[in-house]
């Protein structure tokens, strides 16, 4: 295969394709001769004409399989910003399982449960000023719950992150962004205390 074309299409365009289709076959054939550096390029700086990256196409169709290998390359970028929302992959999979009737929920709950155990981030905001939490649909507890773990977790490690500012197209962290307007997320007295110790500490200094 040649290395930039196939078929009469790009590299590009086929990885696109192989990501919208769940061909996880095709991209191990399209990245099988590349060098980690290359791989890293190509699927983190991948996009679509409406500004989607890869992982932005799988996510809006529940791909997982291709999602999991995607997500064991080098140096993959777990939370690039598409053009039109700002959002990230896990923004896009929350409102791609919305659209699904409840049967999925458990389905969507194991694929975000994977995107957020390799390294998303829940605590990005998009254009609208959302984090995927927000996105959620009311009735899903499981899945505001599995978030709101992750983003508890998340929330000792720095601010919030906002994507308003940035032209990367990947998440930038906010660091003049108050924690004090974000929710306790924590399950038990401990952590809620903690939580309200910080907050108080912060409005003091």
């Amino acid at each position: 295969m040649p290395e930039e074309e196939h078929e009469g299409a790009s590299i590009k365009e086929l990885l696109i394709e192989a990501c919208r289709r769940n061909n996880t076959d095709l991209l191990n054939e399209l990245l099988e001769d590349k060098s980690d550096a290359e791989i890293t390029d190509l699927l983190n700086n991948t996009t679509t004409i409406m500004g989607n990256y890869l992982y932005h196409e799988a996510a809006s169709r529940g791909n997982y399989e291709v999602i999991d290998m995607l997500l064991d390359q080098p140096d993959f970028e777990c939370d690039p910003i598409n053009r039109t929302e700002g959002d990230t992959p896990l923004h896009t999979a929350i409102r791609w399982l919305n659209s699904e009737p409840p049967a999925q929920r458990p389905f969507g709950l194991a694929l975000v449960g994977m995107m957020l155990e390799a390294g998303s981030n829940p605590r990005v905001k998009n254009k609208g000023g959302l984090t995927a939490l927000k996105l959620v649909d009311p009735s899903n507890k499981e899945m505001r719950e599995l978030i709101e773990k992750h983003e508890y977790a998340s929330q000792n490690a720095g601010d919030f992150v906002n994507t308003q500012g940035s032209s990367s197209g990947v998440a930038l962290l906010d660091m003049d962004e108050s924690d004090e307007d974000a929710e306790f997320s924590g399950s038990d007295d401990e952590e809620r205390a903690e939580w309200e110790r910080r907050r108080k500490d912060k409005k003091k200094r």
